[in-house]
């Protein structure tokens, strides 16, 4: 019950923030909102770490393995998608996010020797092919153009990029690293990285004072950042990276409610065969034997606890 938990506040949170990132394109440049963003929920978790007394000493190669963190989960990334973001629809850049299912489990066998469930992968499968339907008016309006290609490509890399640091976080999991810890020295690498990204870049550190900037800006670093990575990684260090990943299939639907409230979105008889699809898919990932980690309940867990 807690991994259905954290799996569908995981999707309800991040599926959400597809809409208040938009919120935060005009004005700002992309890697200085995400460095306001990272920086203030940095913030928010030393200061929970230092209430609850929570271990914030670690060796170097863990620091090592903590920047690693914050340059793939909590810095590049980001960057990579606010700009995919200008040259693509927001639904084309969602599909191609959630090839980090796929992205995964291939890096996750070739890494670390950990051949996928045939159950996740055919989960997996329906699920993209549900994505590719819900959102086939984005894809068919697509054309070649040299925009779109660099959109497509910066959407690729950015996927990738998270997927290399899910599996950091196994690494770090396995050290038996506390996930609001670890959290809070990612996310302040990352921010240190965009800070320093965005001096070379050139980029201006303007700030937009209006409500909608100031109420996207809390709720990505306190919701988005504070609340949904320490549920997506611990879900992670429960159930693995591949199962976990899955999430990433599910953001669209909930990012097509929110764009029915507020864009006026309406479904079409594709879209919800694709939803039902993504939904059959996700029962496939769900409701298979789990094969848990053996190093799951280590003291760091339980601390988390």
């Amino acid at each position: 019950m807690k991994n259905l938990f954290l799996y569908f506040l995981t999707v309800a949170i991040w599926g959400s923030t597809w809409y208040a990132i938009t919120w935060q394109l005009n004005g700002v440049p992309a890697q200085v909102s995400v460095a306001y963003r990272f920086g203030l929920a940095t913030l928010i978790l030393f200061v929970w770490c230092w209430l609850r007394r929570l271990r914030l000493r670690f060796s170097g190669r863990e620091h090592g393995l903590l920047m690693l963190l914050g340059l793939t989960l909590f810095s590049a990334n980001y960057v990579l998608f606010y700009e995919a973001e200008k040259r693509l629809v927001s639904g084309s850049v969602a599909i191609i996010f959630s090839l980090l299912v796929v992205f995964n489990i291939l890096n996750n066998w070739l890494l670390f020797g950990s051949k996928p469930d045939r159950q996740v992968i055919a989960g997996a499968t329906l699920g993209l092919l549900g994505i590719v339907l819900t959102f086939w008016p984005d894809l068919s309006a697509m054309n070649s153009s040299p925009q779109n290609i660099r959109g497509i490509l910066l959407s690729l890399a950015g996927t990738l990029t998270a997927s290399f640091g899910n599996l950091v976080w196994v690494r770090l999991h396995k050290r038996q690293i506390p996930v609001v810890p670890a959290n809070a020295f990612g996310m302040l690498y990352g921010t240190v990285l965009l800070l320093t990204y965005a001096v070379f870049s050139g980029a201006t550190f303007s700030f937009d004072t209006s409500v909608k900037y100031l109420a996207s800006l809390t709720y990505l670093a306190v919701f988005g950042s504070v609340i949904a990575f320490s549920s997506y990684l611990t879900l992670v260090g429960r159930i693995g990276p591949d199962r976990a990943a899955y999430t990433s299939i599910l953001f669209p639907i909930v990012a097509l409610m929110i764009s029915a409230v507020f864009e006026k979105y309406q479904l079409t008889p594709l879209s919800a065969l694709g939803i039902a699809c993504i939904l059959t898919g996700n029962g496939l990932v769900l409701l298979h034997k789990q094969r848990i980690s053996p190093g799951i309940r280590t003291p760091a867990f339980e601390a988390e606890r």
